[in-house]
């Protein structure tokens, strides 16, 4: 496939990182290929994606993926499904880039699942088996999903003081109602433009619930701030734009979850990254982001009545030892954090809030926080 040289390339054609990407594909094909012919097993090397393969970087405060590799073989009963499969995604991913066209992770799952000629076995039984492929191929080829024309289905929304490019359209988050801006699955600099900012800092809630209530008391009008929430664990997207807004924008951002073991681990991955996003987190990761709360220290701070308590269960404190541990929770100030939760031996939601007052949150919790200068990093 011929490339375009530089500013003549016509829209519908693939770009110069496509044919990157396409090579890339081509290059793990024609090893398989060459190791068939000359009588080898034919492999995939794929990085390990699991906690014993992964480091906290102090120097970076990241997460990142180590350099240990399992190989998947042909001619081996145990792993020829697997090696197929992973075939089968990277030349569907290799159709697309040539075509120009961009698919879920869902429709890829149905893109190449079907039965095998003469036998009753499935390329894939259910999408569980087709999302890992997809991220070996990721890591197999060190390209992004979306270099492989992917994406996952949206889940965040944004308002307030920033206006965005967002495939040559101009989108006002001023102007976004009650509804918000849905963030893109894919939030990379070619697709998504920063057009104007006149944001002090980023506010990222947690629950949609609390980002209905911020942005009906029209917060991040007061507070000139981009208000935004990744409804539960962030997607990528989500996390990409964050980064975005903290490197390129130099935007603080403050980060709202509830006061359990689930929302230090949200906010965590904000921060770090995630395990099994490891080897992304270069571009995901925002170290500089700050813990606003829900801190369990705030039971006294605020005065809260006994109606926001939840007794801890026995998978909370599991999962409370568990962070405890982990290397990025290390500084004394995150230890008393999860000691005092404990100590508590109750949870908090960022909705209990509202036993104060239904705008309690946004007249008084946040602008407090924000003012004391109350947070963790």
């Amino acid at each position: 496939m011929a490339k375009e040289k530089s500013g003549e390339r016509k829209p519908g054609t693939p770009t110069n990182r496509d044919h990157e990407t396409i090579d890339k594909i081509q290059k793990l094909a024609l090893n398989a290929v060459v190791a068939a012919r000359t009588g080898k097993n034919p492999t995939v090397e794929i990085p390990v994606r699991a906690l014993s393969n992964v480091q906290f970087n102090e120097d970076r405060r990241i997460i990142e993926l180590g350099d240990r590799k399992a190989s998947r073989e042909f001619f081996n009963t145990s792993m020829a499904k697997k090696f197929m499969q992973t075939f089968l995604v990277a030349n569907e991913c290799r159709k697309l880039i040539a075509e120009q066209k961009t698919i879920s992770i869902r429709q890829m799952y149905y893109k190449t699942k079907h039965t095998l000629k003469g036998t009753s076995e499935n390329t894939f039984d259910e999408q569980a088996e087709s999302d890992p492929i997809i991220e070996d191929v990721e890591v197999s080829i060190d390209a992004l999903r979306e270099e492989l024309h992917l994406f996952a289905n949206k889940r965040g929304l944004v308002v307030g003081q920033l206006t965005v490019d967002d495939a040559g359209d101009q989108i006002d988050l001023r102007r976004m109602g009650r509804g918000g801006w849905g963030i893109p699955s894919i939030c990379e600099e070619d697709a998504l433009k920063f057009v104007r900012c006149d944001a002090e800092f980023v506010l990222v809630v947690e629950k949609q619930a609390i980002w209905h209530r911020l942005n009906e008391d029209r917060f991040w009008e007061r507070s000139k701030c981009i208000l935004m929430t990744t409804e539960g664990q962030a997607a990528r997207g989500s996390r990409r734009l964050l980064q975005r807004m903290s490197t390129e924008l130099k935007l603080p951002i403050y980060v709202l979850v509830d006061s359990d073991p689930w929302g230090l681990y949200i906010y965590s991955v904000l921060k770090q990254g995630s395990i099994n996003l490891a080897y992304e987190s270069m571009r995901m990761a925002v170290p500089g982001v700050r813990y606003l709360g829900m801190s369990a220290m705030d039971f006294k701070k605020f005065t809260l009545s006994s109606a926001v308590q939840i007794k801890l269960t026995k998978e909370d404190l599991e999962r409370a030892k568990q962070i405890r541990a982990y290397p990025w929770f290390a500084e004394k100030q995150w230890q008393r954090e999860i000691d005092a939760l404990v100590s508590n031996g109750f949870k908090m939601e960022l909705d209990g809030l509202l036993t104060k007052d239904t705008s309690f949150i946004s007249n008084e919790y946040v602008p407090k926080k924000l003012r004391d200068k109350d947070f963790l990093v």
